[in-house]
């Protein structure tokens, strides 16, 4: 339970380390299908909104798994900022190709 990002990640109560530990098996396979959101956008990169709207999935979904890639650097905060469906600015993931890419050309 201790191997975040590695594991799911879970407050210390009973119901969330349960529910960390029966999604955890799905992980990597939801991880992959962001990474390949993230992969066919390309430069433009996918705010969390914006990738479950391309899965069909709801956003609290996605969050954690971005949370996991990020720390495990498979994805990086491009420096761009979209809204999300609330209005709120949020951050642009894009692979860490995408970053160096663009951090070169700018």
């Amino acid at each position: 339970m201790t191997d975040y990002p590695h594991h799911p990640g879970a407050y210390r109560v009973d119901t969330a380390i349960a529910a960390a530990d029966f999604i955890a098996p799905s992980v990597p396979h939801l991880q992959k299908q962001i990474l390949d959101v993230l992969t066919d956008v390309g430069q433009a990169g996918a705010t969390g909104d914006e990738i479950a709207a391309r899965l069909g999935w709801e956003r609290f979904r996605v969050r954690p798994r971005t949370s996991e890639l990020r720390l495990k650097k498979a994805i990086v905060d491009s420096g761009m900022r979209r809204k999300s469906d609330a209005g709120i600015s949020s951050i642009v993931w894009v692979l860490p190709a995408y970053h160096r890419q663009e951090a070169a050309n700018g």
